[in-house]
């Protein structure tokens, strides 16, 4: 084997890692600016949601057909009873959605039943660490139907690191309604919960306030890193070719 073969071969290795390195970085730049598109294509849709002025809930031959992808974040109005014993906790260290809200603290899940018998979870705000006991706040329980305004949702999924729900000190993790639902024994409840707006709560517990998400859009930034590695990458092997040839 003469010298200029055995170069080439000594290159043949440091040249495939290169290329794989090169790849991964063109691919996490494309895929950065395809969450770009998704990221702005979801915030003018809630723009617009939030916008539309309220409707009533969907009736329960809906339901079974609903999805977030159509429906969540649309605002809705209805008068309904709220089941103050069968409440749960959800804990949260915050909230993009709600400006006014910092953790850590809870939200307070609670059974609504509408005037025709059906049931719908309803978000009822937030609360402090140490006013998780209903005992603390009866004046914001208000007895019989009540009109209630807010936004749609779906359950969220659970992240890997999520700690497990403790129902047993009724306490979950997650705001997965229907879990809840479950756990409690409440009945049959439709697939979408609501995150109540108003009316205030009279003695200020829960804190129920309005939906203004506030999603960070830093993807091109994101997408222009992986691309200029990318060129630092190529400048960096040529160089190093280069300077192998002269060599």
């Amino acid at each position: 084997m003469n010298g200029g073969e055995a170069g080439r071969r000594g290159l043949l290795i440091p040249a495939l890692f290169a290329l794989v390195v090169l790849a991964v970085l063109l691919a996490l730049g494309t895929w950065q600016l395809e969450r770009k598109a998704w990221k702005e294509t979801l915030i003018a849709t809630l723009t617009e949601r939030l916008a539309a002025a309220a409707m009533a809930l969907p009736p329960r031959a809906q339901w079974p057909v609903l999805d977030a992808a159509t429906a969540e974040f649309r605002r809705v109005a209805f008068t309904a009873q709220f089941l103050y014993d069968q409440e749960a906790l959800v804990y949260t260290s915050g909230s993009s959605w709600r400006a006014d809200v910092s953790g850590p603290g809870y939200w307070v899940f609670t059974p609504a039943r509408l005037t025709d018998g059906r049931l719908v979870m309803v978000n009822r705000g937030f609360v402090p660490e140490g006013r998780q006991d209903p005992a603390s706040r009866r004046a914001g329980q208000v007895g019989g139907a009540v009109e209630i305004g807010g936004v749609l949702r779906w359950p969220e999924p659970r992240g890997l690191f999520t700690p497990g729900d403790d129902p047993g000190r009724n306490l979950w993790f997650v705001r997965d309604h229907l879990a809840i639902a479950a756990a409690k024994g409440v009945g049959p409840v439709a697939p979408f919960f609501v995150d109540q707006e108003a009316p205030p709560a009279p003695a200020g517990l829960p804190q129920v306030g309005p939906i203004r998400p506030n999603l960070p859009n830093n993807h091109l930034q994101y997408a222009l890193t992986w691309y200029g590695l990318a060129v630092v990458l190529l400048g960096a092997f040529s160089f190093w070719i280069a300077s192998r040839h002269r060599q």
